[in-house]
């Protein structure tokens, strides 16, 4: 006799954290997860996008033996089923005679029961998928588990117009379950839930969207993984920035499949998932890469003040070390409030000043620079001195150099190759100073959910308030060099998230010689970025992956 279709599914989503080339550790994450939900009473679980590799795998996927070792641990998983559990879909790369596959397996009864390949490789922004995958040779029709029929888009699948969803519609699917590593942005939670809507409205067929959480390199994902209904209801919704493994319910009804409602959390507003996501980057970035601590110069401005933050909510006091370097331009309330920030977040603080090596600097360049006037020479030696102390300090006990600088002065060159250029990573290297400035203000009224740092004001108010600047020189102020950042930032983002013509940007009240300026400054800057640390990706545009510019350049847009 044939078993009848079942009229209920439960599917427990794992919203996890795997790491990139941990394949052993990614199988035992999701071999825990699997037997939390058998406990539940899960028919099958869903996991994200090559989550036996870690997302995204770069050209590491590339290497034989690594897509191979994928390949044999979800095999090995797959005999795991054999217990009369819950079924499994999970992402890994196969290789195969059509080629390398970013793929996604359905493990049931002991073994593989479908494989399926992602169509529409993305190449753009951040990916490169195309680089190191072939898109599958045709869509494929939806896998049948237990009775019903499953299709199984990977990501992009959904989110570009080849009509992957539409097909497997046609061909008999009646629910949409999507594996993904779908990077945060800001705003990105509302996009995915329009690409997801519009999808839902298209094949008249529920969509249960499956993101992973974790930091990688300079990407973060966010989870916030849901469902929404063929009446276009959202059915559930994860937390964003945090793992868990949760059920969904789901029953046939006379018009399809549905699923149950379920808990629907409160997502964070754009200050808070942007410090959100900066203290997820850092946290992971150091604990995956196995530093023991970190160490960053404070001197007493509000970049070093929130990434002293930032670093304490993500790795806890007790790993963070804060340096003060002072020079005869460091002014007593500098002194002063990098001291009460440091004892606000109760880490360990030092003072290094930097009289002696700048000097000797000095002295060993008097002869060379005889005749010629002190100027930005000399300000970068203090700069580089600082660095060197703050690289030695790593050297010496293995602490990662935080780096501190924000969008706004790496757009432009304002930041010193080789001194407070100097780290391992940037929690703030996407964020133009008018944000920095927004963030602060939300930390110190709030703690971020699984944050280690205190309560209260944590950034002296002084810091916020007063005019910024890289005391470098006697009552030097950052805008003796640029425009007031309201401006500067407005004028960047239409330059490097807009690409906006100069016009353009003129006709929304800027003035044009200060637009030519910047945009000048933005190129000739090309060459500091590329020797940068890594940093969270916070804007849809960031340096690095977003933004590849070339470093010899003569364009400027002067029509």
């Amino acid at each position: 006799m044939t078993k009848s279709a079942p009229d209920s599914l439960t599917i427990a989503v794992a919203q996890l954290n795997p790491i990139v080339g941990d394949i052993a550790g990614n199988l035992a994450l999701a071999r825990k997860a699997r037997a939390e939900a058998a406990a539940q009473g899960a028919d099958l679980v869903l996991f994200t996008e090559l989550f036996i590799a870690g997302y995204p795998p770069e050209d590491l996927v590339i290497k034989p033996a690594f897509a191979l070792a994928c390949e044999r641990a979800v095999e090995e998983f797959a005999a795991d089923t054999a217990d009369g559990g819950p079924g499994v879909i999970i992402g890994t790369p196969l290789r195969r005679k059509s080629g390398l596959h970013n793929s996604v397996l359905v493990l049931d009864g002991g073994k593989v029961v479908a494989e399926r390949y992602k169509i529409d490789l993305p190449n753009y922004g951040e990916f490169d998928e195309k680089r190191v995958f072939q898109a599958g040779p045709d869509v494929p029709g939806p896998v049948n588990f237990r009775g019903v029929r499953i299709a199984l888009p990977i990501c992009e699948d959904i989110w570009g117009d080849l009509g992957v969803c539409e097909t497997l519609a046609e061909s008999g699917a009646e629910i949409l379950l999507v594996p993904n590593g779908s990077p945060y942005y800001r705003g990105k939670l509302d996009v995915r839930h329009q690409v997801v809507l519009r999808q839902v409205i298209e094949t008249g067929l529920p969509m249960l969207y499956a993101n992973m959480v974790g930091g990688q390199d300079e990407l973060v994902f966010d989870g916030a993984s849901f469902a929404i209904n063929a009446d276009h209801s959202l059915a559930f919704q994860m937390d964003e920035f945090e793992t868990g493994c949760e059920l969904t319910r789901w029953e046939r009804t006379g018009e399809g499949w549905r699923c149950v409602p379920g808990r629907i959390v409160r997502t964070p507003e754009t200050e808070e998932a942007d410090y959100r996501a900066c203290m997820l980057g850092l946290r992971d970035y150091v604990n995956k890469n196995r530093f023991k601590d970190v160490v960053l110069g404070l001197s007493g401005g509000l970049d070093s003040s929130i990434c002293a933050a930032l670093a304490v909510d993500a790795l806890g006091a007790d790993r963070v070390r804060c340096v003060m370097m002072p020079y005869r331009y460091t002014s007593d309330a500098s002194l002063k409030d990098a001291q009460d920030c440091a004892k606000a977040l109760g880490v360990r603080y030092d003072v290094v000043p930097i009289f002696e090596p700048v000097d000797g600097f000095m002295k060993a360049l008097a002869a060379t620079f005889e005749g010629t006037e002190e100027g930005i020479t000399e300000e970068n030696l203090q700069s580089r001195a600082r660095g060197t102390i703050l690289m030695a300090i790593s050297n010496k006990f293995g602490s990662m150099v935080v780096t501190t600088g924000n969008k706004s002065e790496m757009s432009v060159g304002y930041a010193t190759l080789y001194g407070d250029m100097n780290g391992g990573f940037n929690p703030i290297k996407d964020l133009y100073k008018m944000q920095v400035y927004a963030l602060s203000r939300w930390r110190n009224a709030n703690v971020p959910a699984g944050g280690l740092g205190p309560s209260g004001i944590v950034i002296p108010q002084n810091i916020i308030d007063k005019p910024p600047s890289a005391e470098l020189r006697p009552d030097q102020k950052d805008q003796d060099s640029l425009p007031p950042y309201e401006v500067l930032d407005e004028i960047l983002e239409c330059l490097v998230e807009g690409e906006m013509a100069v016009d353009d940007i003129v006709a929304r009240g800027h003035d044009r010689e200060l637009v030519h300026r910047v945009e000048h400054l933005l190129y000739v800057a090309e060459y500091k970025r590329r020797q940068a640390a890594p940093g969270v990706k916070i804007t849809k545009k960031n340096f690095g992956r977003d933004r590849r510019y070339p470093i010899t350049n003569r364009f400027r847009d002067r029509t």
